[in-house]
């Protein structure tokens, strides 16, 4: 037991802890960034002007945000680890398929 005034420091499950709790965040912070950098072709494919481009990145905003009430829902509904355990497998599928901008014709 620790004594009166101390606290006792982390150990390696608070830090993996603390790791899995900020890897969502660092994504989402990547992918805003690729959403940030892509802007200038993505504003001149679809002819947006300054007003429009700002609509992009916060729709991007919205859209996270509407995602995290959702699922944060869902899995309060059906349990976290049955919403969670195939997206491990989900996700890395999806970057290797192409999208259907990526198909050729």
């Amino acid at each position: 037991m620790a004594e009166t005034g101390t606290v006792p420091l982390a150990g390696r499950r608070e830090w993996i802890g603390l790791a899995v709790l900020t890897l969502p965040t660092m994504v989402a912070m990547l992918d805003l960034n690729v959403v940030i950098l892509a802007l200038p072709h993505l504003g001149a494919a679809l002819r947006a002007g300054s007003s429009e481009q700002l609509w992009i990145t916060d729709i991007y905003g919205f859209l996270i945000a509407g995602f995290l009430v959702t699922m944060g829902r869902l899995g309060d509904r059906i349990g976290y680890r049955r919403l969670f355990r195939p997206c491990p497998c989900i996700v890395p599928v999806r970057w290797v398929l192409p999208g259907p901008d990526r198909v050729s014709p």
